[in-house]
């Protein structure tokens, strides 16, 4: 579902363009591409991020430097996405998603601002999910989806 500020709605253009917004940050981190990362986080727009296990940064430079780290790090994160839900209010959206990373399941949440006309990140957070429930999200996941009637 994705909320424009006047209601609900189906899919549109914008949402299209938040969900590549969001697929491009998880291929930044895959590709381990740090000039990417710094070009995807909105320069003007006050920035924060939350990594599991982190105190929360705030600040375009302090986000970044984390960025850089873990990108450039000996074993970056093998990260995949997964159940991504759009969200829009006008200039701002976020996107709410599953992450499996390392193996570890976590919930994540995506914030983005329109910057210039481009889909611009403001916050990632990301924390880890229950291990009972993300046991059986793992094998929601894994099984096979069919069509419904």
């Amino acid at each position: 579902m994705v909320e424009d500020g006047r209601g609900p709605k189906s899919s549109s253009a914008e949402a299209r363009g938040l969900l590549a917004a969001n697929r491009d940050f998880y291929r930044i981190v895959g590709d381990r591409d740090v000039s990417a990362m710094a070009t995807l986080w909105a320069v003007t727009a006050p920035v924060a991020c939350v990594h599991p296990g982190w105190p929360p940064l705030v600040g375009r430079d302090r986000v970044l430097q984390s960025w850089n780290e873990i990108l450039r790090g000996a074993q970056p994160p093998s990260i995949r996405c997964y159940e991504e839900y759009p969200l829009i209010y006008g200039d701002f959206g976020q996107v709410v998603c599953l992450e499996i990373i390392n193996g570890a399941l976590l919930a994540a949440t995506n914030i983005f601002i329109k910057e210039d006309g481009a889909w611009r990140l403001i916050n990632h957070q990301a924390s880890p999910v229950a291990s009972a429930i993300a046991e059986q999200l793992e094998e929601a996941l894994a099984a096979p989806r069919g069509r419904l009637n």
